[in-house]
């Protein structure tokens, strides 16, 4: 933990003069892996991902929810190479889009950073709206209200120092493997099924039957498997607060993607082999099955645990998801009065406007049904990764090949094939999801074409810090 506490390295003031030279304002680099990890870690809120996204797989895919998720690591484990080697390539608290823009042009930059920001604005709120379940032992809050609570509580956090909400987000971390831990226990010590059953998908059915899982289904899932370890790749909106980022990208990425895996995914053998019925494991109400397994003090902990790393989740996403209205805004993606607004840094180095543009609207989304959010949420994720795919093919051009930087084994094999298999999920998504995901993107290509292509000289200029220029 000492890397999240090194002491904080000295920052420009905020003055007219630097405003009227025109110069981007910086990110301070003041966080090691360790802090970097916590951070993405509970970006990932693997706990959250348990208790809130899980149990809508299990709905659909029954037994076969480990194995989705299963494959769904093998493919992050691609993912997580082109985020290694593009963020060590392309250091910028910009993220995809950055990458991309720099390596594909701005206009695939542009479809990216959409594709990020429908992610930007959904993900919070979709998790944020499971608090209430799991406050239910101690109080009864309404969904919405709960939500709005955390994002609130998170927006607030979000405006104070990196190095303490790494602090913060640490604790709350530790809560979060505790409670997956404690499932995993009781889920294997009270097996009903062989581990054969994992392999061979089962689901309920609504006349008190069953039927197979086939392939399709699984393939189809993917969209929110995907989406269930979406986080680790957001360690390089991360990337200019980074200590040494050639090195520490890489290894934030490998160390988040590797821990928020198992955390996911132990806990669902477990409890995919420990359910009492498939009829239970398909209703996926994992807080039924854990007061089930023990009693309703050992429940009462884990459903506290939950409610506090979805808390934890809102902290961090707000924190990383405004380093990306930022990064926007210091590339002139917006009309200047908005570009100032989301560049300018408070007293602790936070942008402060673009957390609260971040924190606000997802408070409001919560009173909206996050049925359809998840879904469109899937489909932008993959998407993104699609396109960063695409950029990784790109990496190795004659103007990035000898620049230093984490470099992938299997180029281009693995990009390529990477491309092909999304390509294909995106084909399997539901027709609703695809089409809202669809309109929103050709607006903000409407968006491209009337405002910034006739701007080119002065709007959306995607720059990295000056000690990163590729």
């Amino acid at each position: 933990m000492t890397d999240t506490l090194r002491p904080p390295l000295p920052v420009a003031p905020d003055t007219a003069s630097d405003d009227a030279a025109g110069a981007p304002r910086k990110l301070s680099r003041s966080i090691g892996v360790v802090g970097g990890t916590l951070l993405t870690l509970s970006c990932v809120t693997p706990a959250s991902s348990l208790f809130v996204l899980v149990p809508d797989l299990f709905n659909g895919l029954g037994t076969a929810t480990a194995l989705t998720i299963a494959i769904v690591a093998v493919i992050c484990v691609a993912v997580a190479f082109c985020y290694s080697e593009l963020g060590t390539l392309v250091p910028s608290a910009g993220g995809e889009y950055a990458i991309v823009g720099t390596l594909a042009g701005r206009f695939a930059g542009w479809l990216v950073f959409i594709q990020s920001l429908i992610v930007v604005m959904v993900v919070p709120s979709i998790i944020a709206l499971g608090t209430a379940d799991y406050l239910a032992p101690i109080v009864h809050v309404d969904p919405a209200l709960a939500g709005v609570g955390v994002m609130l509580a998170a927006t607030v956090a979000g405006l104070l120092d990196l190095r303490a909400n790494a602090w913060i987000t640490g604790i709350f971390l530790v809560l979060e493997v505790i409670a997956a831990a404690v499932v995993a226990f009781l889920g294997f010590s009270n097996s009903q099924r062989g581990v054969g059953s994992l392999f061979h998908g089962v689901v309920a059915t609504d006349g008190g039957g069953s039927s197979t899982v086939g392939l399709t289904a699984i393939l189809t899932a993917m969209g929110i498997g995907l989406f269930v370890t979406q986080g680790f790749s957001t360690a390089i909106y991360l990337s200019e607060e980074l200590e040494n980022p050639r090195r520490n990208v890489a290894r934030t990425v490998f160390w988040t993607l590797g821990i928020s895996v198992a955390v996911i995914l132990v806990p669902v053998v477990a409890l995919t082999l420990g359910a009492p019925d498939l009829a239970t494991l398909t209703g996926g109400d994992v807080s039924g099955m854990v007061a089930g397994w023990s009693n309703s003090a050992v429940g009462t902990f884990i459903s506290l645990c939950i409610a506090l790393a979805i808390i934890n989740a809102g902290i961090v996403m707000v924190i990383q998801n405004s380093r990306v209205l930022f990064a926007s805004a210091r590339d002139k993606a917006w009309p200047e009065p908005v570009n100032r607004a989301f560049s300018t840094l408070n007293r602790f180095n936070a942008p402060w406007i673009a957390t609260l543009a971040v924190g606000l609207p997802g408070a409001a989304l919560c009173f909206v049904t996050s049925g359809l959010l998840s879904e469109i949420t899937g489909v932008a994720v993959t998407a993104m990764y699609l396109l960063v795919a695409v950029g990784a093919l790109l990496s190795r051009g004659a103007k990035h090949k000898d620049v230093p930087a984490w470099r992938q084994p299997l180029w281009p094999v693995l990009p390529v094939l990477l491309i092909v298999f999304l390509a294909y999920v995106l084909y399997l998504q539901s027709v609703p999801a695809l089409v809202w995901t669809g309109g929103i993107t050709a607006v903000a290509t409407l968006y491209w074409l009337f405002y910034l292509r006739p701007r080119q000289d002065t709007r959306w200029v995607i720059t990295l810090p000056e000690d990163e220029q590729v």
